[in-house]
């Protein structure tokens, strides 16, 4: 049954879900201006925000000497704390970056804990770097890569301020035109193989591809120009919808399997002999009432009509680009109105192993002098017989492979040997649980396994991994839920996210005992800190139950105030989450201001003499976990009818009094130390199984009429 109080507390929770809210972006007042000074103190003005990126212009005396804009206009990455961070970006035209300045973030790490400054530090690290660079946080398999120093103790903010400024730079980059895209990973351009021949037809090049059509008809031509002022120009007539309006092919004629097959032998020789190194030709042919040449290219040598487009370049021919095709010898090749072949320079760069595709543009005049333009694109890729690509060198399979990873996957590899051993851990731990009646039965051995994986807990969990979880991170998941929930969001922190999930699946096993008891770096302090205090003969003081149970309500209220915050101030909740030592004592391990080492340190101390009073009345992480341990699906830890009346043992030395006088264990409260089973098992111990053992051993007494038989063996 649900205890009331516990009752509208999950109320009150849910309807602060139903609230929840986005937070407000701040102002920043003068230092943006203040950063662009320091980097460009020649500068006498700065333009409105201009273009998708709202990039601002810097000039002095006239002149363009650099480019400023905020990385939240370009990317919106989420950083640890489930929100962005927004950069201020200085780039000058030769598009390397001058300034990176963090103007806001909402990191747990560094609102109280790691100096600000170091932030500022690493983002400074990045004045001198060109936007096409690989810039990687740590060490990279790249020999061209950049590499910078992680911040210390927050690694993963280091990833997502790298990532940040270097894609946000890059874009902006290349939307401005002051560098290429992906420049510094593009493989060589694929070859035409020259000495690849088949004897084929018209039917099989348009079948495998290697001829491409575009047909369309005059009513599609029309529907294109709903909308514009040529709506109801040149109009086809109900019957005349189905007339062809251009019935167009496009092939490529570098591959001999194409051009001597289409050409003939005679003529594609003469045009491969005729293209410079580099160049190559296409054949355009086209019937139906639209000419895809027009006349344009008669008066001002540019055909209007038709052009080349391949990974965002335009390419446009010119009358020395054209030469007529006549005479074809492809037997059963259509009729066609008109043909052309068109060459393609080596100065555009072409790949004719990559995509690309012929636009026709079909214009309606308008007016005198104006006109509407509907574009149809006919897509084209040689087929891959006709073609040799060259391998990449191990440098750009690097870079590629660097590049296509996801943030949080270059962590997960990063930390590949620290996973390794949590995950040993963590299976470890599995088997400790499922088997714990083994163990229970042997309490010695049980001890000596437990103390081992707390030091373990403290250690590589806490000291080395600093995997310590935080209310924060139940926050920032809620918050997710409400705002546009992304995996990669828990993902770029892999010991943090397998904690969790192993969290979350311990919590409908056994509740929230495992984590608290088994695997919270802060709780293991504390537990060895008192055991030892015991050990010392400090003495030990306890609340009275009643008092005891009232203080549990004390963590439910500081969770929902934190949540409550949280709905108006994710960073103000960040804040007051510091009711939580873990950054102090686990995370900076005590190098921080002197009020907080002093909560931290009296939390301890209180400990010698109570053990885990914070866990047990103030974490709110512990009431966050708790909530949905009613959901738990089983009830391993075993009770007898004796236990609470008449037996009060196990009540009396569990260390977190989890334990009601009527024997129930509130696991809501329980730790999992498994204490009070290894009482249950204990035959000299557990008051119920020493009176069945006293009953059994009255039960069968000696019979005094009778005269015990002795064997007696007979004398020689």
């Amino acid at each position: 049954m649900l205890h009331p109080s516990r009752s509208w507390l999950s109320g009150l929770f849910l309807l602060l879900l139903i609230l929840a809210g986005i937070a407000q972006a701040k102002d920043y007042g003068e230092i943006e201006q203040q950063r662009i000074h320091h980097v460009l103190s020649q500068v006498d003005s700065t333009s409105e925000p201009e273009g998708p990126f709202k990039v601002r212009k810097l000039s002095a005396a006239g002149k363009v000497v650099g480019y400023v804009f905020q990385s939240l206009d370009v990317v919106n990455i989420p950083a640890y704390s489930g929100k962005p961070i927004n950069v201020q970006v200085i780039l000058d035209p030769a598009g390397v970056i001058l300034d990176a300045y963090v103007l806001e973030h909402h990191e747990p790490i560094l609102l109280i804990g790691i100096a600000e400054e170091k932030l500022h530090a690493f983002s400074a690290r990045y004045s001198g770097i060109k936007v096409n660079q690989r810039v990687v946080v740590g060490h990279s398999s790249d020999p061209n890569a950049v590499t910078v120093d992680a911040i210390a103790g927050a690694t993963v903010t280091a990833m997502v301020v790298n990532e940040v400024i270097m894609r946000a730079a890059h874009d902006v980059a290349v939307s401005l035109g002051l560098v290429k895209g992906d420049a510094g990973l593009a493989v060589a351009p694929a070859r035409v193989r020259d000495d690849f021949y088949q004897p084929a037809d018209w039917t099989t090049l348009v079948g495998n591809g290697a001829v491409r059509r575009l047909h369309l008809t005059r009513g599609q031509v029309d529907a294109s120009f709903k909308g514009t002022e040529a709506e109801h120009v040149e109009t086809a007539s109900g019957e005349q919808v189905n007339d062809t309006f251009i019935d167009l092919y496009v092939t490529h004629l570098n591959p001999p399997t194409i051009g001597r097959n289409l050409l003939g032998e005679t003529q594609y020789r003469t045009l491969m002999a005729e293209l410079k190194p580099g160049e190559q030709a296409i054949a355009v042919m086209g019937s139906g009432r639209y000419s895809f040449k027009g006349s344009g290219y008669v008066r001002g040598g540019i055909f209007d009509r038709v052009q080349l487009r391949q990974s965002g370049d335009t390419i446009s021919f010119r009358d020395l680009d054209f030469q007529r095709l006549d005479d074809v010898a492809a037997a059963d090749m259509p009729d066609f109105d008109e043909m052309a072949i068109f060459i393609i320079r080596a100065a555009h760069r072409f790949d004719p192993g990559a995509p690309w595709s012929l636009d026709l543009l079909v214009r309606r005049q308008t007016g005198p002098v104006s006109g509407t333009f509907s574009s149809f694109e006919l897509g084209y890729q040689l087929p891959e017989p006709y073609l040799e690509r060259p391998l990449p060198t191990a440098e750009q399979l690097a870079a590629a492979e660097e590049a296509s990873r996801p943030m949080w996957l270059t962590l997960w590899y990063q930390k590949s040997v620290e996973i390794s051993v949590l995950g040993a851990a963590l299976l470890v731990l599995t088997a400790i649980l499922f088997f714990q009646d083994s163990l229970a039965r042997r309490p010695k051995l049980l001890h000596w396994v437990r103390r081992g994986y707390l030091v373990f807990t403290v250690v590589f969990l806490g000291g080395v991994a600093l995997a310590q979880l935080s209310v924060v991170n139940v926050l920032t998941f809620v918050h997710a839920l409400f705002e546009g929930f992304r995996w990669e969001l828990f993902l770029t922190d892999p010991l943090i996210f397998i904690l969790w999930v192993f969290t979350a699946a311990s919590i409908l096993l056994w509740g929230r005992g495992v984590f608290c008891g088994w695997l919270c770096p802060f709780g293991a302090l504390q537990e060895l800190i008192n055991e030892l205090a015991r050990k010392l003969k400090v003495p030990q003081y306890e609340l009275p139950f009643a008092v005891h149970e009232r203080l549990w309500a004390i963590k439910y209220i500081i969770l929902l105030v934190l949540f409550g915050v949280s709905l108006e101030s994710m960073a103000t909740a960040e804040r007051l989450a510091e009711v939580e030592p873990f950054k102090t004592a686990i995370t900076l391990k005590f190098n921080r201001q002197w009020w907080f080492v002093a909560y931290a340190a009296g939390l301890l101390l209180i400990n010698l003499f109570t053990r885990k009073v914070y866990c047990r009345y103030i974490c709110p992480l512990g009431a966050a976990l708790a909530m949905p341990t009613r959901l738990r699906l089983f009830d391993w830890l075993k009770r007898r009818k004796e236990c609470g009346n008449p037996c009060q043992l196990c009540a009396k030395e569990c260390e977190i009094q989890a334990i009601h006088p009527d024997g129930r264990i509130n696991a809501n409260e329980c730790h999992y130390c498994l204490d009070c089973q290894m009482t249950w098992h204990n035959e000299n111990k557990c008051p119920p199984l020493i009176n069945k053992r006293k009953k059994r051993g009255k039960a069968n007494p000696a019979d005094p009429q009778r005269i015990p038989v002795v064997q007696v063996e007979p004398t020689p």
